[in-house]
Formats: C-alpha cells, structure tokens, sequence
C-alpha cells in the first residue's frame, strides 16, 4: 500500500482506493483460475499490461503493481520520469476501461482513477498537480464531482499556497481558509452529489 504523507481523509481515501484495486484483482485471479504469487499470476499481469484497453483500471492498476521495469526496476509505471519503458506504461494505464459506479455523476470515476494514480505515483506530478488530485479523493470516492467552477476555485486557491504548503494541507476546505481574502465558490457552485 502506498502511504500519502499529507495524511488525513486523502489518505484514508488512498487506502481505501488501494484496497478495492486488490479486492478486484483477487476476483480477476479466482476468475481465472490463478493463484497468488505464482508464475501464472505474473503472466497473467503481462497479458493484462499488453492491452489495457480491454479491462477495468483497477485491474490494470493491480497488474501494473505486480510487473517490474526492466530498465528501472520499479514496479511498472511508477518509476522515475524519463524512464521510457514506465512512461509507456503510466501512459498506457489510462486506456483502461472506466465505469462509473452506479447513482454518482458521469466521471466520477475517471476522476477517481486519475486522483489514485496521481497519489501512487507522486513523484511523476508537479506539487500542485499532486495538492489538488489528493485533496480531491476523498470526494470522488464518496461519488461527488465537482462543478467545473468549484475545481476552478480550488485550483486558483492552490495555485497561491507555497510548495511547502501544497504538501502538507488536508482538504480543500484548508486550503481556501488560508486565503480567506481570496474569492470563494459561491454557495450556489456547490458539488453535484447523488446518493
């Protein structure tokens, strides 16, 4: 599992992203009949890796995990920058198939799947980038989107903290009381949220 050092519900929204990434490859291995830890399932990872487009992201998210990179060395898309091989792969990572889960908005999902590889692979993403997709996980998770208006506050918002700042704030709700003088979304602008 990764550990997010910001802490908070980002990270306990990681974890719980993490779990639901292990429970669906657990059910992609008993569907085919393949155990844990052998051969198989490490074959089984490379034909998924070999056409991500045919499967749903937490799979490929898991089969990434479990293949390392020949040049770097790294679990499969998440070594350094630069690394053709695991910029490949990263890039590849979001071919997979997305469905959003049922009564949450159309790409809650998608949101929710950038937002985790965003957190899994910090180092990839600039600290802003990083600010804003983690502080956002806990909220995708719970199925809410929000308003392109709401994300354009947030983003104006974290653009005007400090790189020290963007690593160490918790929730959004942190980051636009830092700038209290700063314009906030108005109550109108709120999160579509369905339950």
């Amino acid at each position: 599992m990764t550990a997010l050092p910001r802490g908070g519900h980002p990270a306990e929204a990681l974890a719980a992203v993490e779990a639901s990434i292990e429970e669906c490859w657990r059910r992609f291995l008993a569907e085919y009949g393949v155990a844990a830890g052998t051969r198989e399932e490490t074959e089984l990872a490379e034909m998924v890796v070999a056409d991500t487009s045919a499967f749903r992201w937490r799979v490929v998210d898991a089969a990434l995990r479990r293949l390392r990179c020949t040049d770097c060395g790294n679990e499969l898309g998440s070594g350094p920058t630069g690394c053709g091989k695991c910029d490949q792969a990263d890039g590849f990572r979001f071919a997979a198939i997305e469905i959003d889960r049922p009564a949450t908005p159309r790409g809650t999902e998608h949101g929710l799947r950038v937002a985790t590889a965003v957190a899994r692979t910090r180092h990839r993403y600039g600290v802003r980038a990083r600010c804003g997709f983690e502080l956002g996980l806990p909220s995708l998770l719970d199925g809410e989107l929000p308003s392109t208006a709401r994300a354009q506050a947030y983003r104006a918002a974290i653009d005007k903290l400090t790189e020290d700042e963007c690593e160490r704030v918790t929730s959004f709700e942190e980051v636009l009381a830092k700038h209290r003088g700063t314009r906030r979304p108005r109550p109108g602008l709120s999160s579509r949220r369905v339950r």
